[in-house]
């Protein structure tokens, strides 16, 4: 059985736990996840970084299940904050939810969402294997 593989250069550094390539093998099933907001079932965003990026693992991890998938099957993710200091908060979040191999990753400061109060948005793809 195929698996995902981690494409770690020696000479290429990661800052954090993910890896800078991904390879999925051919056949793999994939899932394009839009990115994800942090957001309660009510619309209502709380104040806190992390708690946001909880909400937003939690509606990623609700997408996956819903496709048959899991956390373990991210290959890719992308990560959006409003502000440096909600870099860390984010990373603690991502760390517990990440699998092995660790997915590629990038995660930019930008200047906002569609609410202020937003701070986070999560988008994934994921690949399950045959």
């Amino acid at each position: 059985m195929s698996t995902l593989r981690a494409i770690s250069p020696k000479h290429v550094r990661s800052l954090a736990r993910y890896s800078p390539g991904v390879e999925v093998p051919s056949g793999a099933r994939l899932l394009f996840v839009s990115g994800q907001l942090g957001v309660d079932a009510d619309g209502q965003a709380p104040e806190d970084a992390q708690a946001q990026a909880r909400l937003c693992f939690s509606a990623i991890g609700a997408i996956l299940a819903e496709a048959g998938m899991s956390f373990a099957d991210i290959v890719r993710l992308n990560a959006y904050v409003t502000d440096r200091a909600y870099l860390a908060d984010y990373m603690r979040v991502r760390d517990n939810h990440v699998g092995y191999p660790p997915p590629a990753s990038t995660l930019m400061i930008v200047s906002g969402f569609s609410r202020q109060e937003f701070k986070v948005e999560v988008e994934c793809v994921a690949a399950k294997l045959p």
